[in-house]
């Protein structure tokens, strides 16, 4: 219940608060329900069960990262869309203490990846070859990370914070319309046998209110949170590789024993007297999202108004631009050098911002960056990448003020639809990520140079963006959210939209949002952005799609924004769970 006994204390507790993040007028005709309120701790997710999993390690001692690593492993059981271990993602992670952290645990290719392995004789790209099946799987990390998250940042036993999920698994939980719906007409997965039989009944499809009950998967997690060791280098390593194998698949043992988490430096910028904590590469999310704000911080949205055609041309224009230099630039930081302290120069957005005309747009195929920042991009441009928008995203706050943001994917929806044999997960189609040929798109229609080449080892470019934002130093914002290549922008309009235009946190989740990705060129709007502000933008030159325009039965939505805002002033904690999904839940006590 969003609105609870203990949350119209806090109403009483904190008027000022409440005050400040009441409705504004606005464009559109979203009615947000009031955020979730909290006085210590929170967990907010796309699963109301994952949700309530974090909570539960909360209250038995654990710390953000206790709870995070709880809710990674629920998600894998509860939302199977995305929720993983046989993906990879981000864990963002800030300390009371101010001391940041970021866990890599993103795919990579296999031993046996060739740069042109997707094409055929003709070099073509083999359609669904990257897509779907045993070929398109990259190495998986979440279990390495989340294990890696608990070990170094947690102060909880593995076993502790599993136990959650491994009940889920055993003892089942119960499926919505919605759920059911989404695992009936997952296409991919009728497509491989171990997957039909366990998600769909082999035809007999799960319905609502059906008790999904997984006890292979229960299993499996039971194994691991016994002898963590055994996803990598034990007997369960040997039996996914065998799986894999069977399936015509390249990754071995050996890929998956070579496997290491990485514990990167988070990137860092600001916006409007604000500090921003965000992901470094192999994320591009980022950089791109620094870049955006660099540029739209010389003008005063605020005054323009929320989501009018003014603000929103600017904002378009500034994705345009830092969409072009992801394009050309960016990469595995352990394979490529990237110019992201050039990308991330005031100076640079500020002549960026002169190229802007403040009235109509700049065409992407004339668009010219300016010269005297960046060196000459590599000479071959390639097609575009990303992860699918079928990731998905968690935010907690402890009750001592650490924070987690975690993005972490499978990629495409219900990823590349194989379950790996009778282990009882789904296994991921990352290797789509990378570029499979210079200047052909992937699925999702996102440019990106040769830096995002296979090669084997390597870790696919992604636009996952877990980030936080503090005032003074203190922590203001976690949040984050799925979506391909719509999570930059997701994550940039969410931000704008609470320090712009003064929408409360769960205002800025529900507002519909807008895209632009350099090219296509293209302004894609969600159906519920205003029809008027979408004409008059098509009025200055702009060509605008309404995302699934063409199914009216489609509500035709992207990402899935699960944030938590806190009150510097109260140290209230105001939870956003994203209302496009029905399911979810802002956990807190």
């Amino acid at each position: 219940m969003r609105l609870s006994t203990r949350n119209l204390f806090f109403l009483a507790l904190s008027a000022t608060t409440v005050m400040a993040q009441t409705p504004v007028p606005n464009p559109y005709t979203i009615v947000s329900p009031p955020p979730t309120l909290a006085r210590h701790a929170m967990v907010v997710s796309i699963h109301h069960c994952a949700s309530d999993a974090g909570l539960e390690i909360l209250k038995a001692g654990g710390n953000a990262v206790d709870a995070a690593v709880a809710v990674g492993f629920a998600l894998a059981v509860v939302f199977p869309q995305a929720g993983n271990i046989g993906g990879g993602g981000f864990m963002l992670i800030r300390t009371h203490a101010g001391d940041t952290h970021f866990v890599d645990y993103r795919e990579q290719a296999p031993a046996a990846a060739t740069a042109d392995m997707y094409l055929d004789a003709q070099k073509n790209v083999v359609p669904g070859l990257s897509t779907s099946g045993y070929k398109s799987i990259g190495v998986p990390g979440t279990v390495a990370g989340l294990i890696y998250a608990e070990k170094t940042y947690g102060r909880l036993t593995l076993a502790k914070v599993m136990a959650p999920a491994i009940k889920l698994a055993r003892e089942g939980y119960i499926l919505s319309d919605e759920e059911a719906h989404n695992i009936a007409a997952a296409k991919n997965l009728a497509a491989f046998p171990d997957s039909r039989r366990l998600f769909q009944r082999d035809g007999n499809f799960y319905k609502t209110g059906d008790r999904f009950i997984q006890p292979e998967l229960a299993q499996t997690l039971t194994r691991i949170a016994a002898d963590p060791a055994t996803f990598y280098t034990g007997t369960m390593a040997a039996e996914l590789a065998a799986s894999i194998q069977k399936g015509r698949g390249l990754i071995t043992a050996a890929d998956l024993a070579a496997y290491k988490v990485h514990d990167r430096a988070p990137l860092t910028g600001s916006y409007r007297g604000y500090d921003i904590i965000t992901a470094p590469p192999p994320s591009s999310g980022g950089i791109v999202l620094l870049e955006i704000l660099n540029i739209l911080s010389g003008y005063d949205l605020g005054k323009m108004g929320d989501r009018t055609p003014q603000q929103v041309h600017l904002i378009t224009e500034a994705f345009r631009r830092a969409y072009m230099d992801r394009a050309d630039y960016l990469g595995d930081p352990d394979f490529v050098s990237m110019p992201l302290t050039q990308m991330a120069n005031p100076a640079y957005a500020a002549a960026w911002r002169r190229s802007m005309d403040s009235a109509a747009p700049s065409p992407s195929a004339t668009l010219q960056r300016p010269g005297g920042f960046l060196p000459a991009p590599p000479a071959a441009t390639n097609g575009p990448a990303q992860e699918s928008t079928q990731t998905t995203h968690f935010s907690v706050v402890d009750a001592e003020g650490n924070a987690v943001s975690n993005t972490y994917t499978l990629n495409n929806y219900f990823g590349s639809g194989v379950t790996a044999g009778s282990l009882g997960f789904l296994l991921n189609d990352e290797m789509d990520d990378f570029t499979s040929k210079p200047g052909v798109p992937n699925q999702f229609g996102l440019i990106q140079s040769s830096a995002n080449a296979i090669a084997p080892g390597k870790r696919p470019l992604s636009a996952m963006t877990p980030t936080m934002v503090l005032k003074n130093g203190k922590l203001l914002l976690v949040i984050g959210s799925p979506g391909g290549s719509t999570i930059i922008t997701t994550v940039a309009n969410d931000i704008i939209s609470i320090l712009d235009n003064g929408l409360n946190v769960q205002q800025a989740a529900d507002a519909p949002r807008f895209h632009h990705q350099y090219l296509p060129d293209v302004l894609e709007v969600e159906k519920a952005f205003p029809l008027a502000v979408a004409d008059a933008l098509k009025a200055t030159g702009y060509t605008v799609t309404r995302n699934n325009q063409a199914d009216e039965k489609s509500p035709g939505v992207w990402g899935d924004s699960e944030m938590i805002f806190i009150d510097l002033k109260t140290h209230t904690l105001m939870g956003a769970d994203d209302q496009r999904h029905k399911f979810g839940k802002a956990a807190e006590y």
